[in-house]
């Protein structure tokens, strides 16, 4: 499970990058910084739910703050 969720903030990193890229180089002349913040909100929404269903099956359980 950690080796998913690391993953997954590398790709939403990954998006976030790449949209930041895509506004530099284009300024504001396409549509392809608009697709990768989307793509992020998207991978972030998955990694939430995925979090969620992996609590609700027992497979992950909260430790606290120690």
């Amino acid at each position: 499970m950690k080796l998913f969720v690391a993953i997954a903030f590398i790709l939403i990193l990954a998006s976030l990058g790449s949209a930041l890229f895509f506004l530099m180089r284009d300024k504001g002349q396409s549509n392809r910084t608009v697709h990768a913040l989307a793509m992020r909100v998207g991978l972030s929404i998955t990694l939430f739910l995925c979090l969620l269903a992996a609590y609700k099956m027992g497979w992950i359980a909260p430790t606290g703050i120690r």
